[in-house]
């Protein structure tokens, strides 16, 4: 099958350029390893099904026997032998060559302690190893938008939206939501596609959830926690009403031990919250600090909750909110690959942002994300308007280069009054 080239696929190879050694890291079947093959000269495949036994004793006797080959070399699934990172290192500080090694990795490694630390407890790679992340297909990747409205245009204002038009309706962003951005689930038929994400969960709770730091989970219990997660998909709620919805069918369980299922998550890249944005321009009691709560795409939450794409169209609340999701792991494909990240916005006077989207250069635009309505819409227009006015009362504070509204089923991108941006979610790109 022809490669579908990924918008991450400029940064591996800018980074391959620059480095000894890059990892792409990101959830299971997100695609990491068809990209990686992309410019990999070799490949050292550690799950491999018949040769994996002997790679993982290599790879903890003499791992320079997996190192040695064409370059650059692929290492995929790193991970099963956390000590592989100091190797590849030690391989990179003794050369002035770049572009040597690409790791791929659908977890991070714990310590032979199991603490859950970060990578860091290796050795940081600092000036050797350059971190790619990867993400599910965005709508630009898999097809969906047209693309005719670029995030990089919009910075640089050198593109007027009025009159581009979107093709994605309720409906088909309602099948699309639930079925994901799962390469896999791209080549099937539409009613075998829903299935790709239904299965990972099953994965997910039965096996990966045990394996990440090899510490005996319930998968039952996993199963419940991830659901208890879903349900706060997209809000800045605190962990205590996970906590407390877990109880009510898990009366026994400690919050520590939920806390680790979560940490666990994590580590398989599930679950990736959106960190709080902090201006000055209230005070700091007034500015909530909490992540917005995210996961890496909301099909898993559709499938963990067990919702068909019927029933999403009959909940606009809850559609509105995993809509929200999309957009989070769409803009933040997009932003990234213009060296940038994004955040959000809330405070305790009911003013929000969605996202706070930054470019490493300073400039930042302010987004809203509505599933549809022009109520709705005229709603988010109002914030925008408002934390405008709030950031403009501080002479000290740069301004945004743009107000957005991303919606879901508008079919048309145009520029209000005020010069906010209507973008559909079926027209963007990076």
């Amino acid at each position: 099958m022809k490669y579908v080239k990924r918008v991450v696929d400029s940064e591996i190879e800018r980074k391959l350029n620059t480095m000894g050694a890059i990892e792409i890291k990101g959830p299971k079947w997100c695609g990491k390893t068809t990209s990686a093959k992309q410019v990999a000269n070799s490949i050292v495949e550690m799950q491999h099904p018949t040769n994996s036994k002997n790679y993982i004793e290599l790879a903890k006797t003499q791992p320079q026997l997996l190192l040695d080959g064409e370059k650059p070399r692929l290492i995929d699934e790193w991970q099963v032998v956390p000590s592989l990172w100091n190797a590849v290192r030690y391989n990179v500080d003794n050369s002035d060559d770049i572009g040597q090694y690409i790791l791929t990795g659908s977890a991070t490694p714990v310590s032979n302690d199991n603490a859950l630390e970060d990578i860091n407890y290796l050795h940081s790679g600092v000036g050797r190893y350059a971190i790619v992340k990867m993400k599910p297909f965005t709508l630009y990747e898999s097809g969906e938008s047209n693309g005719k409205i670029s995030l990089k245009d919009i910075f640089d204002k050198k593109i007027k939206i009025d009159g581009i038009k979107s093709s994605i309706t309720y409906d088909s962003l309602a099948h699309i939501l639930c079925r994901g951005g799962w390469p896999a689930s791209l080549k099937l038929k539409d009613e075998y596609a829903l299935d790709i994400s239904k299965n990972y969960i099953d994965v997910l709770c039965e096996t990966d959830i045990s394996k990440v730091d090899n510490v005996s989970r319930n998968p039952k219990l996993a199963r419940t926690i991830l659901r208890s997660y879903a349900r706060q998909l997209s809000t800045i709620n605190s962990d205590k009403t996970i906590y407390d919805d877990v109880k009510s069918n898990y009366a026994d369980v400690s919050d520590k031990t939920i806390r680790e299922y979560i940490n666990a998550f994590e580590r398989l890249y599930i679950i990736e919250e959106i960190e709080a944005w902090n201006p000055n321009i209230r005070s700091k009691t007034a500015i909530r600090s909490s992540n917005k709560k995210s996961m890496i795409d909301p099909s898993l939450a559709v499938a963990v909750l067990g919702i068909s794409p019927k029933e999403l169209m009959l909940d606009p609340n809850t559609f509105g909110l995993f809509f929200e999701n999309l957009v989070d792991r769409d803009l933040s494909v997009y932003i990234n690959s213009l060296g940038g990240y994004s955040q959000h916005y809330r405070d305790r006077y009911g003013l929000e942002c969605d996202n706070v989207i930054h470019l490493n250069d300073g400039r930042y635009g302010l987004v809203e994300t509505k599933l549809g309505g022009m109520e709705n819409i005229k709603e988010a227009e109002k914030h925008l308007l408002e934390l405008k006015y709030l950031i403009d009362k501080n002479e000290k504070m740069r301004k945004p280069e743009f107000l957005m509204v991303i919606t879901g089923t508008t079919e048309i991108a145009y520029t209000t009054n005020d010069g906010i941006l209507i973008v559909p979610i079926g027209c963007l790109k990076d």
